[in-house]
């Protein structure tokens, strides 16, 4: 089964149901027409999966060939005896899917062992801004020196000129001048770079 269909409704909740217009709401075919490509386009979005079943979730949504993404880090763990290099999930109980609204990619990423559901806010699934899985990509890519910090959310925001890392959005640390925060708002998690020669521009 495809990840991608054909769009069916609006989006309400973590289980991913489509309710019934709320009172005061214009029927469905009296609402001004949608844009088809707008409307189908594939969006990121997180979901929350067992613990320590990140990988199998992810296996499991390759085979029905929905674009997911994991991201992971490497360990290097030492014993008397050997040394290991193993990756972890970033995000330990997340991974992020590449799909559109229709109720065929919802319940086939729903229709996984170990998944748990969509994460939500006020019982609404909300989408993950491209621009923050491209920058979280870049940042591992680049192999940049981070570590977890407490989600921050508001602040200056900035965005790097130059270098390896060009183009990363963030939010300033006003407390640690060489400090920029990526922050991932549907998890509410954040990660600290060091910044330290970086040229700067505000967003």
């Amino acid at each position: 089964m495809l990840c991608n269909g054909k769009l069916e409704g609006r989006w309400d909740s973590m289980s991913g149901s489509y309710g019934a217009p709320a009172a005061g709401v214009a029927p469905r075919a009296q609402m001004p027409p949608q844009p088809v490509v707008e409307a189908t386009r594939p969006q990121w979005f997180a979901v929350q999966t067992r613990y320590r079943f990140e990988k199998r979730v992810v296996a499991q949504l390759n085979r029905k060939r929905c674009e997911v993404y994991l991201p992971l880090l490497t360990e290097h763990h030492s014993w008397s005896d050997r040394q290991q290099v193993v990756t972890v999930p970033l995000f330990p109980g997340y991974a992020f899917v590449h799909i559109d609204r229709s109720h065929d990619a919802r319940r086939a990423v729903l229709q996984t062992a170990g998944l748990i559901g969509f994460v939500s806010f006020g019982g609404m699934v909300a989408a993950v801004p491209t621009k923050q899985i491209e920058d979280l990509k870049l940042l591992l890519q680049e192999k940049g020196l981070f570590s977890l910090h407490p989600f921050v959310h508001a602040g200056q925001r900035v965005r790097i000129r130059g270098g390896c890392l060009h183009g990363l959005e963030g939010v300033l640390v006003q407390h640690e001048k060489s400090k920029l925060l990526i922050s991932i708002e549907s998890i509410q998690r954040s990660l600290a770079i060091e910044i330290q020669g970086y040229e700067l521009e505000l967003i």
